[in-house]
């Protein structure tokens, strides 16, 4: 109906922005006079499983006042056996972190999205930090927690070459190379917007140059359904990221997802940067079985919301909560 009443390519009519909220609050409604909790009204099964957090634990990019080309250096602790336990694991390797970088004289100051954001410039100079927390916490990397990343590489694009390793620009095929290096070095298992959003045949020549790493669109796709579609003819990605304020409304969102499933994409329900305390998308991870969330680290109220109440419906659920299958 919203979709009718604007009539519009790009929601201009109404805006976007009034069509989500008022698209939201229509699916929270219906769960109240259904008295269901919301993430039921999703799915008529009754298997609901919880996603795995990609827990953002270093900011870089556009997320940080540092000189780090990669926008998130990010973990998921894939042994985790239950949601509870998988925010235990990430919160001890963050407190590790934390002391790691202060050992180092650096401040431990947060960015956009609640990792830290540390004066420093080398991508692997982070991943560094990254491997011993992980080790210091007691945990293996690449097994018990994995390293993912979320490159933004549009902001490190130009005149088809890219800054992602250095700040020096390099080819496509360079820069794969370099993907290839840090892959076999850090046991990276998910690489998110590894080139720029119109680059479909660099996304092409990585998916086949590399294997078992989960390649995530998120500027690629946009949550929209013609772009996934052509993704997936251009074997661009394995994964898609789910934002519903890319596309507008909870009905499109829905559709994007199934679509997704259906290919054998794993859906990543995602946050905002300018994110609120809604917990809409917590629901919507576990209703759409989605097999990971990506909503910011373990700080600030509006990334901590949505961690909470995915723990409540854990809770919920009991006996019957299980965690996704990753791989």
């Amino acid at each position: 109906m919203l979709i009718n009443l604007d009539g519009t390519r790009q929601k201009t009519n109404l805006g976007a922005n009034a069509m989500l909220a008022v698209s939201m609050a229509v699916k929270k409604l219906s769960a109240k006079t259904k008295k269901l909790p919301l993430y039921k009204t999703f799915s008529q099964k009754n298997n609901f499983q919880l996603p795995y957090p990609l827990m953002n634990i270093i900011n870089g990019g556009a997320h940080a006042n540092n000189g780090l080309r990669i926008q998130e250096f990010m973990i998921r602790p894939d042994r985790a056996k239950s949601f509870s336990e998988a925010m235990r694991i990430c919160f001890v390797v963050i407190k590790n972190l934390s002391k790691l970088i202060k050992d180092k004289g650096l401040s431990t100051s947060v960015g956009d999205e609640g990792g830290f954001a540390p004066m420093i410039s080398s991508n692997n100079q982070a991943l560094d930090l990254i491997v011993s927390a992980i080790k210091k916490s007691g945990f293996i990397n690449g097994k018990d927690v994995s390293i993912c990343l979320d490159v933004a590489a549009n902001e490190l694009y130009k005149k088809n070459k890219y800054s992602i390793h250095s700040k020096s620009y390099i080819s496509v095929n360079k820069s794969i190379k370099e993907y290839q290096k840090i892959i076999k070095k850090y046991k990276i298992k998910s690489i998110e917007d590894p080139f720029a959003e119109n680059d479909w045949l660099a996304w092409n020549k990585l998916m086949k140059s590399i294997k078992k790493v989960q390649i995530v669109g998120d500027d690629l796709y946009v949550t929209n359904l013609e772009r996934l579609k052509k993704g997936f003819l251009n074997i661009s990605s394995n994964s898609i990221l789910i934002k519903l304020n890319q596309i507008g409304t909870v009905s499109e969102t829905l559709d994007v997802i199934k679509f997704a499933q259906t290919i054998g994409y794993k859906t990543i329900i995602s946050h905002r940067s300018g994110d609120s305390e809604d917990t809409f998308i917590a629901d919507l991870a576990v209703g759409t079985n989605s097999n990971q969330i990506k909503t910011g680290s373990l700080a600030r109220s509006e990334r901590v919301a949505k961690y909470n109440q995915l723990i409540r419906i854990e809770e919920e659920l009991g006996k019957k909560a299980r965690m996704n299958k990753i791989n």
